[in-house]
């Protein structure tokens, strides 16, 4: 060795890599992992019975628990106990992930996940205390919460930096990851999983993935390379400034994801313990095992770990863009998951059964694996394509068992089935624990709108009071808007009411639409909503828009001021997409590779839309509609539809297109400029990640993503005086980092500061070379709820006001 300061000690960690859908068949990947579960039992049967008394020492560490409990579904009585005694005797190590997720999953179906583990760890007396994770890149600060209130306070991760990298500036370091409520997770940032393979760990098996020498490792990693390139790792980490006595090294029992166990790696360990044991020794060990020596380490050295508060964001979380639609139907399926545990909280109509159906695929759709690993080199290969409806099935199947069991709720409640002469009478329910002040959607079919054409009324039964109503005609009925309050847990009866048909008049005296059927003049009085192709008015806003420029000005009337930024470098809503080409077909998989973590080539052709059109779709007491038609390249259509209500400062954006099928590598953006780049206001931006509050850029790790962020629910601008709220049902990516390819700037760095973190939804990209859908073609909708005013001064009522308008109020007919 060439230093003192270098380790003494590897801990050697053995696992397979959770990855499902990448590598083979989903349904293939769960029965190999079956699979490498008895491999490893079998390895401990014989380290038992003697007859392999060279494996003594061999430990397996399960990943995830996704494998676990599919071994314990099908497993014999006899095959549990053996799993059972290998976990309580230190064979098999636990590990309290139970997939690599992406950020789209939610606080409470994570917790719902990994309660699994912990229930089954308490039940075999052996508690699950560390969690591992593999290949993902970050986590949002929730996750963090969620592993605490689980009694697991160890964190072991393994970055892989393909697009992407580590956060605090370093691998191999350790850190303590605070929670949101102040709870401590003693945290490992690792090197690649399957870095113990190129070092040669596995006789004969490795290469040179993350390792970039002149060895020859065409058949493998030899003894003799293993030792130049051990010894180097260690003197390389002591120059680095490395100071702990050991460090962690993964291993894969074959170089590849999803991989089984192998025994020999003690044919090595003891080898090499043979020759250097005295100065470097290997020690095989399960996640407890290190995290037992660290804590001890800390214990003896409590200034040698530092302590970082804050959220960690996923790199790969754009992935979850590569499936718009899907995700759309994720999103509103795990709300419908969130609405049935708080109208049924006793299980007596939904059985725990049912629920972790409808969590197993709400997982496996959040799972952080997007498709088949040559998607963008062959899409068109049956195999791509298969692998790729499955990962969307996920989704939709845990939609078609979430509104399953909502509707046997709502049955059981009273729902009023299809039936001739059912009452034009609805139910209205607020099941949150919160108020809402929402817009109550009262559908019927198309045959009511003879009974209410000529005039109807809205009336709630217990008080008789009026309510508001703007009736409109959908593809297969009629849909009455209706704002509605409700206290939380609360419930009203509404019924539509015919009112007498109006007298026939000749002709009013102040009829204001012309012979030409055109209303183009302001009358001389008040009314709720006045729109207009060129602008749109009400009490409490003015939006206006220009031909070309799109959405221009956004006016709060209360507070004198407009709500869009000055420096802006787009309009509000305005697109602008990106397309980096490939030289022919054989260009696809490099011209994104050399992408980096720019997500965009040096050379991508830029389009900002075009606003070319504005009409005028409703108008009424309630609301107002308008169509703004924009041209942009990528899609053959891009529409705006704003909704503007009369009765408080809300605008509802739906985002239509029409996308392009395109295989050359793009992105698309939408312009949200909302906010103000003055100093002086103090105004911060707050988003919500798996539950925890945050501000993007300051409540996070140093050295972290600050390009993008996954949002659960929304954004918000949050001054001392107003707040302005951007509610995101349907696509959950926020871009603040330069649309331009450049270097990146991370969390932490002093260019950060001076940089306008420009805000954008980032709702679809094709971009990474393997396994990400190759072509986004198809029609969409997004969208994006905006309300603003003094009642969102704070981070809390902002963002709770984003949840309350995603979710929104239950309604049904009621007989």
């Amino acid at each position: 060795m060439t230093t003192q300061q270098a380790p003494k000690k590897i801990f050697v960690i053995q696992h397979s890599h959770t990855d499902v859908g990448y590598t083979e068949r989903q349904e293939k990947i769960q029965q190999y992992h079956v699979g490498f579960i008895r491999q490893a039992l079998a390895i401990v049967r014989d380290i038992e019975n003697g007859t392999r008394p060279d494996w003594k020492g061999y430990k397996w560490v399960c990943e995830t628990f996704w494998p676990v409990e599919s071994f314990l579904n099908k497993a014999t009585e006899q095959e549990k106990t053996a799993f059972m005694h290998a976990v309580q005797r230190g064979y098999i190590g636990l590990s309290g992930s139970y997939l690599n997720f992406s950020e789209q999953i939610s606080k409470e179906t994570l917790t719902a996940m990994i309660k699994r583990i912990t229930d089954y760890g308490a039940s075999i007396q052996a508690p699950v205390r560390s969690a591992m994770t593999a290949d993902i890149t970050g986590y949002g600060w929730g996750y963090s919460q969620v592993l605490a209130d689980a009694g697991i306070h160890n964190l072991m991760t393994c970055i892989h930096t393909h697009h992407s990298m580590y956060p605090v500036w370093n691998k191999q370091q350790p850190f303590w990851w605070e929670t949101p409520e102040g709870d401590r997770i003693l945290t490992w940032s690792g090197e690649h999983y399957m870095f113990g393979n190129d070092i040669g760990l596995i006789p004969g098996i490795g290469g040179s993935y993350t390792i970039r020498d002149e060895c020859d490792t065409r058949q493998g990693v030899t003894f003799e390379t293993a030792e130049l390139r051990i010894n180097r790792y260690l003197d390389r980490l002591a120059e680095d400034g490395y100071d702990y006595p050991f460090v962690p090294v993964m291993v894969s029992g074959l170089p590849t994801d999803n991989s089984s166990p192998n025994a020999a790696v003690m044919e090595f360990v003891h080898a090499w313990n043979k020759k250097h044991g005295e100065n470097i020794y290997i020690q095989p060990a399960t996640l407890d095992d290190f995290f037992t020596e660290l804590r001890q380490y800390a214990e003896a050295h409590p200034d040698s770990i530092p302590s970082y508060r804050g959220d960690w964001p996923d790199w790969w979380t754009d992935g979850t863009a590569t499936t718009p639609m899907h995700v759309q139907v994720f999103r509103e399926a795990q709300r419908v998951y969130h609405k049935i545990k708080r109208l049924d909280p006793e299980q007596q109509l939904i059985s725990q059964e049912r629920l972790q159906a409808i969590e197993y695929e709400l997982a496996l759709f959040a799972e952080h694996t997007w498709g088949y690993h040559s998607s963008v080199t062959e899409p068109w290969n049956p195999f791509v394509q298969e692998l790729g409806v499955r990962k969307e099935a996920y989704a939709a199947n845990a939609s078609s068992l979430a509104h399953t069991a909502l509707y046997d709720i709502l049955e059981a409640k009273g729902d009023a089935l299809l039936a001739p002469g059912r009452p034009m009478t609805f139910k209205v329910h607020n099941p949150y624990d919160y108020a809402q002040t929402e817009y109550a959607y009262l559908i019927m079919e198309h045959w009511h709108h003879d009974l209410i054409k000529d005039g109807f009324k809205v009336v709630n039964e217990e008080t008789q009071e009026t309510y508001p109503a703007q009736l409109v005609s959908a593809p297969r009925g009629l849909i009455i808007t209706v704002p509605v309050k409700l206290e939380a847990k609360n419930e009203i009866t509404l019924h539509v009411q015919p009112t007498a048909a109006a007298k026939p008049v000749t002709a009013y005296r102040n009829d204001y639409v012309g012979s030409d059927r055109m209303m183009d003049i302001i009358p001389p009085q008040v009314q709720k909503v006045l729109i207009t192709p060129a602008y749109v008015e009400t009490h409490y806003v003015r939006i206006e828009w220009k031909r070309g420029d799109g959405i221009t000005r956004w006016f709060d009337k209360s507070l004198q001021k407009d709500l869009l930024r000055e420096d802006r470098n787009h309009h509000a809503f305005t697109p602008v997409y990106n397309v980096t080409r490939a030289v022919g077909v054989d260009g696809m998989y490099d011209v994104r590779r050399r992408m980096g973590r720019n997500r965009r080539g040096a050379d991508a052709h830029v389009s900002v839309g075009a606003l070319i059109d504005a009409k005028v779709i409703e108008h009424g007491d309630v609301y107002g509609k308008v169509q703004l038609t924009y041209e942009v390249d990528g899609c053959s259509h891009y529409s705006l539809l704003l909704t503007v209500y009369s009765d408080r400062p809300r605008v509802d954006v739906a985002v239509r297109m029409h996308k392009d099928s395109v295989w050359d590598p793009e992105n698309l953006y939408i312009s949200l400029p909302f906010g103000s780049a003055a100093a002086e206001k103090k105004e911060e931006l707050w988003l919500d990640k798996c539950g925890a509050l945050l501000r993007p850029r300051v409540d996070q790790l140093p050295g972290s993503l600050a390009d993008y962020y996954c949002a659960d629910e929304g954004a918000a601008y949050v001054s001392e005086d107003s707040g302005v709220v951007i509610a995101m049902p349907d696509a959950s990516i926020l871009q603040l980092g330069s649309l331009e390819y450049e270097h990146r700037l991370l969390s932490g760095h002093e260019k950060l500061a001076h940089d306008p973190g420009h805000l954008y939804s980032w709702p679809m990209n094709n971009y990474w070379e393997t396994n990400f859908k190759a072509t986004l073609g198809g029609f969409y909708e997004f969208r994006y709820l905006v309300a603003w005013g003094e009642a969102y001064r704070t981070p809390e009522a902002a963002l709770l006001a984003c949840k309350s308008m995603n979710n929104g109020l239950l309604a049904w007919r009621t007989k």
